[in-house]
């Protein structure tokens, strides 16, 4: 088997989700992930997201291709792409974190990030890497339901 990959992406939602929405986002994609062997983690700011997708190269790339051309996205970014050692959320189909402003401003080396009023897609890599090693390390972590 060859090693897996990750896949960090940003997005803006081109229309509002309701914490009902993500809830029924994440039973989809959690649904979709799982056969797929893909793993990974969603962070939900305002109307940012922010989400790591896990797994073998060409079933993440399929998932994201559909990710990207999904019409509730308006702004889609990757940040990074590339092999890695072990997964970071290798028993998670689809983590997810319940996060405010606040919440991710108190980071160490976000709060000028979230002062200006940013969306997650005007995130620098090594910002992204910070919010991942947050949400790792259980920081933002919401219990599975």
């Amino acid at each position: 088997m060859e090693k897996p990959v990750h896949l960090i992406y940003v997005s803006r939602a081109a229309v509002p989700f309701s914490k009902d929405d993500i809830a029924k986002l994440l039973k989809k994609a959690r649904a979709t992930n799982a056969p797929l062997g893909v793993t990974g983690m969603l962070l939900h700011v305002d109307s940012s997201f922010f989400q790591v997708l896990e797994g073998d190269e060409l079933e993440v790339q399929g998932l994201y291709n559909r990710i990207a051309g999904d019409r509730r996205h308006g702004t889609v970014l990757k940040l990074v792409s590339e092999p890695i050692e072990k997964r970071d959320f290798a028993q998670w189909t689809m983590g997810h974190a319940l996060a405010t402003r606040a919440d991710i401003a108190a980071l160490d080396g976000m709060n000028d990030f979230f002062v200006k009023g940013s969306c997650l897609s005007d995130l620098t890599l090594g910002a992204a890497q910070k919010l991942l090693r947050a949400f790792r390390e259980g920081s933002f972590r919401a219990p599975i339901r």
